[in-house]
């Protein structure tokens, strides 16, 4: 269905299974997006608190510190081992989740589900680097990356349907189920390739880029950014205006649609435009969106369209940071997009405390809306300073 957006200059092989790829990580993200907008549901079956639940997002967060070394280690697998290995960890991440009767065995399912999906995530990337030019890459990513934004619209809304009808385990559940369906189709139809290893993969040394570094660092920014408004809205839909799990779900859905158009914008206008310069447009229009809310978060109407401008600028700018990742390190996808995936979950680690706990403190949103609105200031800051010191250095 998704090869339909790719032209003739595309091999067959990338054309077959953009579908299959994209769909594979929809369950995957899903899984990983489930819990924070169910926060403050999980956090009251516990009998916990929201910065209690708070630490363990954290935790599971921090795990993305691994997510070098996973890179490199998955640049010495075949793409399609590291996959299938990715898949099998996320459905047992999300099984010890749900059936979890206390927030230590929580923590581990879900910085399980955390870990294992920078297996798939880099060997997916990887893949993609192996079949799909650089300067062709900005639009294959972005279509993959639908799967990101149709993750919240249909699979996080499904699965909160059954949060409210069920409980939140059975969103859990159903992780499980999506992940071993892709488990099963990607076993069957990606192909056991070798692909070359670079001789930095041998002797240990990762050599970014250009100015490599600002890439890192503009991801850390982001997604703690990011994480400000993802950890907290919909405790904020439930304390300020008494939203339910159908309300979160129905809200989430909203985001998801903003998701979508921002993916399908940048597998259209990344290449164009310029990696570099479509991730700071994407940084800097998050600015205003966590200043908006930050002013009429009493308000529903205007602080909802205030967080889909957040969420717009975001995704947009995120879908534009992985094909310029993919590149930063030679002939490593795998190692260049785990340094900046590490980063970015140190990002959101970093946030996933401070921001539960400012809203806690504040009572409310508008101070973590203002965090994440300095944080994506600080990341525009970063990508504008890496496009003007010369940006990508290439071959």
């Amino acid at each position: 269905m998704l090869s339909r957006w790719l032209d003739d200059s595309f091999s067959p092989l990338v054309k077959k299974n953009i579908t299959l790829l994209t769909s594979a990580r929809f369950a995957t993200n899903a899984c990983y997006r489930f819990t924070p907008p169910f926060v403050a549901i999980i956090a009251k079956d516990f009998d916990i608190s929201l910065s209690e639940i708070g630490v363990a997002l954290t935790i599971s967060e921090l795990s993305g510190l691994l997510s070098p070394f996973i890179g490199k280690f998955v640049d010495y697998l075949s793409r399609r081992t590291a996959m299938l290995f990715g898949l099998i960890g996320i459905a047992i991440g999300a099984l010890l989740a749900g059936i979890s009767q206390n927030i230590f065995i929580f923590t581990l399912g879900v910085t399980m589900i955390s870990v294992t999906k920078s297996f798939f995530d880099l060997a997916m990337s990887g893949w993609i680097s192996d079949h799909v030019p650089y300067e062709k890459r900005g639009r294959y990513i972005g279509l993959t990356e639908v799967s990101w934004a149709l993750s919240l619209l249909l699979g996080v809304s499904l699965m909160g349907v059954l949060t409210a009808l069920i409980s939140w385990r059975a969103g859990f559940f159903a992780g499980v189920f999506g992940s071993a369906i892709s488990l099963v189709f990607i076993s069957l139809r990606i192909d056991n390739e070798v692909h070359e290893v670079s001789p930095d993969v041998v002797d240990g040394k990762v050599r970014l880029r250009g100015r490599g570094w600002l890439v890192v660092a503009t991801m850390f920014a982001m997604m703690g950014a990011s994480q400000c408004i993802f950890i907290t809205f919909g405790a904020w839909l439930d304390d300020e205006f008494g939203f339910g799990a159908i309300g979160i779900v129905a809200v989430g859905f909203s985001f998801g649609i903003v998701e979508f158009y921002a993916s399908i914008t940048s597998a259209s206008k990344t290449d164009s435009w310029g990696k570099e310069k479509s991730v700071a447009i994407g940084c800097a229009l998050m600015v205003p969106g966590g200043l908006a809310l930050w002013l009429v978060s009493q308000n529903l109407f205007l602080g909802l369209v205030a967080l889909l401008v957040y969420i717009l600028g975001f995704e947009f700018a995120v879908v534009s940071t992985l094909p310029l990742a993919t590149h930063l390190v030679p002939k490593r996808p795998g190692s260049g997009l785990g340094l900046v995936i590490g980063a970015g979950t140190l990002g959101r680690s970093v946030m996933s405390l401070v921001a539960t706990r400012a809203y806690e403190s504040s009572g409310g949103i508008a101070l973590p809306a203002l965090l994440g609105a300095i944080s994506a200031g600080i990341a525009t800051l970063f990508m504008y300073s890496y496009h003007r010191r010369g940006g990508l250095v290439h071959d």
